[in-house]
């Protein structure tokens, strides 16, 4: 940082401008320029912490003057500071108490705050998935998958991206190994989506329901990985969840009045499932490595990721 750029002393000069003097009103719009000037210095120093707090200094003189859309943009870009300071310490390996990543989470949870007052739920749920995109990148799969549910509630009204969002938060289950949670979340995804997606809303019977095109393939994706995840699992029939035991019994009692099921599955990708539960249940080694590589091309990344969770579960289980 430049010696001459005495921050402290430039914070304080402004601040004492808003203090309450007799027969003086502060001028809260000016220092509110003032933090504003004095943060984009501190940017192009990268000192991004100590920007934010400029920022912070900003938002709180916007929110004096009932100016809510300058506070929520000035509570973003301090966010957003904070986020890109944390980032700077781990990729430089510097011991932190991660002080920077609280502030950023605290700081984004206010600007979400202040679009929701504002009944401005979708730029809300941006935010949301901006903070949680950003802490699963760093790993920090718990706390983004708290913010993916978030914004899956703030986007009640447009069902495919509240969908998407459920659907990230079940990775980030995933990711912490918690495969009864993940499951848990794709399950509620399941009947969202064919409560919103349904054709014929006067049945709702289940996966036999005719779907819209893209609910159709979320409805689609979440069976093969709920498939998956009751496979890894393994629950007993006394633990096993009225909801799952539906599902699987799909794939075990499968008969011709199941024709409606297929209507929207590829008949390979049925037979295939099928198939993979029965050897699961037979614990057959050899035939789940044949079906492996004959489902391999349904399959997303994170799917394949779980389909071999399986084999080496089942493996173990046979040894």
């Amino acid at each position: 940082m430049d010696r001459n750029f005495d921050v402290l002393g430039q914070y304080r000069a402004v601040s004492a401008k808003l203090k309450k003097r007799f027969l003086k009103k502060p001028n809260v719009s000016e220092a509110s320029g003032q933090f504003g000037s004095l943060s984009k210095e501190l940017r192009r120093e990268e000192c991004h912490q100590y920007a934010g707090f400029c920022c912070l200094a900003k938002a709180r003189c916007e929110n004096t003057l009932t100016n809510s859309a300058g506070e929520v943009e000035a509570l973003t870009e301090a966010a957003r500071l904070f986020l890109k300071a944390e980032q700077e310490n781990l990729e430089l390996g510097c011991p932190a108490f991660e002080e920077h990543l609280t502030e950023a989470i605290h700081v984004y949870n206010q600007a979400i705050k202040v679009y929701c007052s504002q009944g401005n739920t979708s730029l809300g749920a941006c935010l949301c998935l901006e903070l949680a995109d950003a802490l699963r990148r760093m790993n920090r799969s718990s706390e983004a998958m708290v913010q993916y549910k978030h914004a899956a509630e703030l986007q009640h009204q447009t069902p495919i991206n509240a969908l998407k969002a459920m659907g990230h938060a079940a990775s980030c289950k995933i990711d912490t190994a918690d495969y009864d949670g993940a499951l848990s979340i794709l399950t509620e995804m399941a009947y969202y989506a064919q409560e919103r997606g349904a054709i014929d809303s006067s049945d709702l019977s289940g996966c036999l329901v005719k779907l819209h095109g893209p609910y159709q393939d979320i409805v689609i994706k979440c069976e093969i990985s709920r498939v998956l995840l009751l496979m890894l699992l393994q629950p007993s029939p006394q633990r096993i969840r009225p909801e799952h035991a539906q599902t699987l019994e799909r794939y075990i009692w499968h008969s011709e009045n199941d024709h409606g099921l297929i209507a929207w599955m590829n008949e390979d990708l049925f037979i295939l499932l099928q198939s993979l539960v029965m050897a699961c249940q037979a614990h057959s080694c050899e035939e789940l490595r044949e079906l492996e590589k004959d489902l391999w091309r349904f399959l997303d990344n994170e799917q394949k990721h779980l389909l071999h969770l399986v084999i080496s579960s089942i493996s173990k289980s046979a040894n």
